[in-house]
């Protein structure tokens, strides 16, 4: 499904953020990606988005190099992908309701599939008592489910969280993390970056650590090793 050859990143002219790093990830993988600050996780996702592009070699999305898309097609894409970021960016002035039926209606969804959808994510991410709460009256670990619930609810094929246990406590981070794998066991791919390596180990799930822009492990089963 993504797949990254011989891609280097460079800033500024200052060494590579991402170095040479070939990799694929196939539909339906849960992923951790970990790796000290500076490792370069963030721009090895952006990538992921077209965020960013490579200084050289190519990133492929369901075998299209990204970098040949045109403004649409690059739409088209980023609606297959759901982000999950670590500051939640929610809406503060919009209900937990208003937030997630706001990115159906951005990707064009109807009132009809609105009103069935969002009470259904809402229940996934076990919060459907909080869809009337406002951000600021939910707890970190509630704000960064309704934040999944929004990524997943147009049905992506894949969803993308950079480091989104990095602002919660150990219980609210467990409990984030195991709605991501709930969703993968739905059938979603999920691309993780994180630090924590209690969580990455309990997942039992593939784990790629980066080292000052490398891949230097691609453990199948869940080994944290920095």
């Amino acid at each position: 499904m993504i797949r990254f050859e011989k891609v280097t990143k460079f800033y500024n002219g200052g060494p590579a953020a991402v170095d040479n790093i070939t990799l694929s990830i196939e539909s339906g993988e849960l992923v951790s990606i970990v790796g000290q600050s500076g490792a370069g996780k963030s721009t090895l996702l952006k990538m992921i988005f077209a965020e960013e592009q490579p200084s050289e070699g190519k990133v492929f999305f369901e075998d299209r190099d990204i970098a040949t898309m045109n403004k649409k097609e690059l739409n088209v894409m980023r609606r297959k992908i759901g982000a999950v970021f670590q500051d939640f960016r929610l809406l503060p002035k919009k209900t937990v309701y208003e937030n997630i039926a706001f990115a159906m209606e951005a990707a064009g969804q109807s009132e009809e599939n609105i009103v069935s959808d969002v009470p259904y994510v809402l229940d996934l991410v076990d919060l459907s008592e909080k869809m009337d709460n406002f951000p600021h009256e939910l707890s970190g670990g509630e704000q960064q489910r309704i934040a999944i619930a929004r990524a997943i609810v147009n049905q992506p094929d894949i969803v993308v969280a950079d480091e989104p246990t990095g602002n919660l406590d150990p219980i609210s981070a467990y409990e984030v993390v195991q709605i991501l794998k709930k969703i993968n066991d739905l059938g979603t791919t999920v691309i993780l970056s994180t630090h924590n390596k209690e969580i990455i180990e309990s997942l039992e799930e593939r784990v790629i650590t980066m080292d000052q822009g490398k891949i230097t492990r691609d453990d199948k089963s869940g080994k944290y090793v920095l």
